[in-house]
């Protein structure tokens, strides 16, 4: 997709703040974000809270003076490896721009700064029911999580404290 420019989130820049927190919200308020607006405190906190942490790293895309894509990724580490990973937690397009190459081109972006960081892998979780989603994963080179076939696939779990 042409005119579309990746940047990197810069928390100093208020541009970059309220674009994260806009895109966050819009993704909360769909039903594959849980339906439900973040609330004003989260709103309000989150780029403070994040630009306190040296393991976060964003990406915005902006098409015309529009932000239409975040992606907000957190380092780790794997312990197989040695080596850090990094968790793409959230993954956001628009919905007018979905299926339209953003998200590829925001995570093409994230795998080129996981391999400066010397990360290992990108680990990332999926809804059962978003198949666009799965697809444009698949394209980039994504899969199950498996150690041996005999056990199955892993399942992502949480547990709210």
């Amino acid at each position: 997709m042409e005119n579309i420019e990746i940047v990197s989130i810069d928390l100093t820049v208020s541009e970059h703040r309220m674009a994260l927190v806009t895109l966050l919200n819009s993704y909360a308020l769909d039903p594959m974000g849980g339906a439900e607006a973040l609330t004003e405190e989260v709103r309000e906190a989150l780029p403070d809270a994040l630009a306190k942490r040296s393991d976060y790293l964003g990406i915005l895309a902006k098409k015309d003076n529009e932000y239409i894509g975040l992606v907000n990724c957190f380092e780790g580490f794997s312990t197989f490896d040695c080596r850090p990973l990094l968790n793409i937690h959230d993954v956001i397009v628009e919905g007018q721009w979905r299926g339209c190459g953003v998200s590829r081109r925001m995570l093409e972006a994230v795998a080129a700064q996981a391999l400066e960081r010397g990360c290992a892998k990108l680990t990332l979780e999926v809804l059962e029911g978003n198949t666009l989603a799965q697809s444009a994963y698949r394209a980039l080179g994504f899969a199950p999580y498996e150690l041996d076939p005999a056990m199955g696939k892993a399942l992502f779990w949480h547990k709210p404290l």
